[in-house]
This record gives C-alpha cells, sequence and structure tokens, in this order.
C-alpha cells in the first residue's frame, strides 16, 4: 500500500505517520518525490485497512498495490529514477554508454581501451575481473590484480568503473575497487547475493536471467531494493531461445514492458545478445531507436587475441562510428517526439 501525503508536508510531519505505520507491525518506508513525499507499506501479511491512515494529517490519499514487487513499481513510484553515475545519468532521457572489453587481461590492454571508448564518448568503462565461465578450463579472470587495473583505469580518465560481482565472499573486495556493481545473468536469483548488493553503497546494474520472465526480473530487483538500495540499473542482455544465428535473443520488446512496469532506468547490452560482431551493430542502433536508457557495448583493441568474447567484441574505430550514428538515432527520435508533443 502507498499512503501519498499532502504537498509541502514537513519532515516531522513524514517521521509522524511512519510511526504510526510501525506501530502497527508494518514496514515503512518514505519514498521522496517530485513535489511531495509517499510513504510505501511493507511486509503486511495480507490486505491493510487504508481507513486507519485516510484521517491522518497531511495525509491525502492511500492507494493500494496490486504488484507482487513494491518498491520496483510504478505503482510505488511513478517518477522515473534517475541513477547519477559520474557524469551520467541513466533514466533522464539520455543514453549514457558503457564500454569495454568482457575481461581484464593487462594493465596496458584497459588503459588502451579505455582511452579509445572514452574519446567516442562513453561515460563508464565495463571489465570483468572475475569471470563466470561455462568451462572451468577457460580464463576465469585476474581476481584482485584485475580489480587493481581498473582502479588505475578511473584514476588515468577519470571514468567510473563497472565489473561483476560473483558471490557474497568476494562482494566486500569488488565494493572496495569500483564505482558499480554487476550481478550477472546466471546470478540473478542467487538470493544472498541480491541481499548483499541492496546493503551496498554502490550502484546495481542487475541483468536479466537468461530465461527469466519480466515478473521474476523485477522480483529480484525488488530484493536489492528492499534492502535499502535504491540505485537498481536493469540490464537487457538477452534471452536463451531456439534459435542458433546468434548466442542470445535480444527481447527489445522487454523494454517498454519494463518501463510501464517499473520506474528502474534499463539499458541493454547488445554484445551478449548477439554474441558475433556484425549483429552487434544493428541491435545497438534498435536499442538507440526503442529509448533505451542507456547500452554496454564491449569493446576491445585486440579482438582476436581476446581472452574472452573476442568475436562479439567491436575495434575501437568501429564502436566510435556506432557511438556517432547511435547520437544521431537518438537525436531524431527526440526531435519527432518533440514535433508529436
Amino acid at each position: 500500500m502507498l499512503v501519498v501525503l499532502e504537498k509541502g508536508t514537513t519532515e516531522e510531519g513524514v517521521q509522524a505517520i511512519v510511526r504510526i505505520i510501525e506501530k502497527r507491525g508494518y514496514t515503512a518506508r518514505p519514498i521522496p518525490g517530485g513535489d511531495r513525499v509517499s510513504i510505501g507499506i511493507l511486509h503486511n501479511k495480507g490486505s491493510v485497512d487504508a481507513a486507519h491512515f485516510l484521517g491522518l494529517d497531511g495525509v491525502k490519499e492511500v492507494i493500494p498495490v496490486t504488484k507482487p514487487y513494491k518498491l520496483v513499481s510504478r505503482e510505488f513510484q511513478r517518477e522515473n529514477t534517475q541513477v547519477k553515475i559520474g557524469d551520467a545519468v541513466f533514466g533522464d532521457g539520455t543514453m549514457p554508454v558503457i564500454a569495454g572489453p568482457c575481461a581484464v587481461e593487462s594493465l596496458e590492454q584497459v588503459l588502451s581501451i579505455a582511452r579509445s571508448v572514452k574519446k567516442a564518448g562513453a561515460l563508464l568503462f565495463r571489465g570483468g575481473a572475475f569471470k563466470p565461465r561455462t568451462s572451468p578450463y577457460s580464463f576465469q579472470g585476474l581476481g584482485e590484480q584485475g580489480l587493481k587495473f581498473l582502479s588505475t583505469v578511473r584514476e588515468e580518465t577519470g571514468l567510473p568503473v563497472v565489473t561483476e560481482v560473483m558471490d557474497v565472499e568476494n562482494f566486500d573486495l569488488v565494493e572496495a575497487y569500483v564505482d558499480v556493481i554487476q550481478i550477472g545473468t546466471r546470478n540473478m536469483q542467487n538470493f544472498s547475493l541480491l541481499r548483499r548488493a541492496g546493503r551496498s553503497k554502490r550502484p546495481v546494474i542487475l541483468k536479466r536471467g537468461m530465461s527469466a520472465m519480466l515478473q521474476e526480473w523485477l522480483m529480484a530487483a525488488e530484493y536489492i531494493m528492499e534492502e535499502g538500495n535504491s540505485n537498481v540499473i536493469l540490464c537487457e542482455r538477452g534471452i536463451r531461445t531456439f534459435v542458433r544465428h546468434s548466442r542470445n535473443t535480444l527481447d527489445l520488446s522487454v523494454v517498454p514492458a519494463a518501463k510501464k512496469e517499473s520506474h528502474l532506468p534499463i539499458i541493454v547490452d547488445p554484445s551478449h545478445a548477439a554474441g558475433v560482431r556484425d549483429q552487434v551493430i544493428p541491435l545497438a542502433y534498435a536499442s538507440a531507436a526503442l529509448g533505451a536508457d542507456g547500452q554496454m557495448i564491449e569493446v576491445h583493441n585486440k579482438p582476436e587475441e581476446a581472452l574472452s568474447d573476442g568475436a562479439q567484441s567491436l575495434y575501437p574505430d568501429q564502436f566510435t562510428a556506432v557511438m556517432k550514428k547511435m547520437n544521431a538515432i537518438r537525436s531524431i527520435i527526440a526531435t519527432a517526439n518533440g514535433n508529436n508533443e
């Protein structure tokens, strides 16, 4: 249930209502809005009687929430959540791009790629220090040494860095080095990891599970937000289907569907969806036209020598060309939307 307060309700008034809610055994979660504060009622067993709160000073209305996910729902928060990381804002109508190699291989490698993607317009740098691989014999990442290289990238280029955390045991270590925590597709329903991410002060990129429905994905985000972390970014990275012409099937239809259901920003990873370089580029253009809140694109200076996912990594000059066209596409869409209004 959502308790919507009158415009101009003081902090003292908000806290007074919070105490009344908690006195009835519920959890109260204040949610600042554009011009007023709402209070979400959580952990209720069964329905909540709105009459308990309608007569309170400062309460404008009480709205029942019908979705199983509460905090991520549009019913709880109508305004888009904006997650600010460095110079990037996810959810404000722009499309920040996160770029970098699948795996951190050496300091020289990541610095070279970081400089080129920054010059092309990327606002964040990605690179895997720990790699969850299908085969135990594949390259598993450099671990803490890779995290140190990412930290050097930030110091040298000013780009915030993103990497994946694989388990609760290594969470503190990863958190100490990077600016953004990524939870990968294989861990979307690792609930202990989600709860730990919810206690983090770092923004979290939550990738969709390879066979997850939208509701399951949003419920995973709810685990993070329920622990207190509201800086969550959803990432569509393709789902597993029966096709063989690409690694996964990029579900572009989930972008508007997620925007309708949730206030959280949603970005697209065309690289892992495609699995092959020549498909990444048109999928990136399609994602830009669709209105994604950002993209994550793999770039490698020597993809033919990459230790992980070289086949789907763009060359730096390709990435530069893609960035120019994506920006042009966004400009056309923005102009068209403006004319429609």
